[in-house]
């Protein structure tokens, strides 16, 4: 597992690029990345056989009209996968009104990083852009709080898949450290890789008017 993040009022020492919450490798990507096929298919079964016995909840008639009519927006909270044990939870406020655009967005976002030895670290931010089509969402935030050196004021971004009971998460720093990334652009985010052990977001879409 990647090293841990210095405690809060602990002497820091010089930080690795994979340091951050929820940061693999490029080792560990690469070797989650061989086994994807396998556990993508293993989650479309998966879902396919939850939808058929009625599984997933249905939106009550005119719920998801009604979501829409009250802007796009990015909600809810989750656990990311950890074999090893990890503690990663993420959060996510965000939204913006139907007359408005993806950079009139605001809310917060959140995210904490335990490792099982007990060290940790985490960030917290407000929204300043959110993008949402269908059930995916790509959002990004400035860090306001964050016991990450040279992390506070950065951009990081995030992308998120809604699928029920089968969420997907991203986030802009999947190959590098957020500390050192410049000028990120805003809603800028890796594609959504990571597998929520627990939790739900919830993405109501952005309808466009051409």
């Amino acid at each position: 597992m990647s090293p841990v993040l210095p405690r809060r009022n602990a002497a820091v020492s010089p930080a690795r690029p994979d340091s951050f919450p929820g940061r693999r490798s490029r080792r560990r990507i690469a070797i989650a990345a061989t086994g994807a096929l396998a556990l993508l298919s293993a989650v479309a079964v998966g879902s396919a056989a939850a939808d058929a016995a009625g599984g997933a909840p249905a939106a009550r008639p005119g719920q998801a009209d009604s979501r829409a009519a009250e802007g796009p927006s990015l909600t809810g909270s989750g656990k990311l996968y950890r074999s090893a044990g990890d503690n990663i939870h993420f959060s996510f406020d965000a939204r913006f009104r139907a007359d408005q655009g993806p950079l009139d967005a605001r809310g917060t976002f959140r995210l904490s990083h335990v490792f099982p030895n007990g060290t940790s670290g985490f960030a917290e931010g407000r929204i300043d852009c959110l993008i949402t089509g269908g059930k995916i969402a790509t959002a990004s935030g400035i860090v306001t709080r964050t016991d990450r050196p040279g992390l506070k004021g950065k951009r990081v971004g995030f992308s998120v898949s809604d699928h029920g009971r089968h969420d997907r998460l991203g986030y802009s720093w999947a190959t590098d450290d957020p500390a050192k990334t410049k000028d990120l652009p805003p809603c800028a985010a890796s594609a959504p890789f990571e597998i929520l052990e627990s939790g739900d977001f919830t993405v109501v879409p952005w309808r466009v008017r051409h």
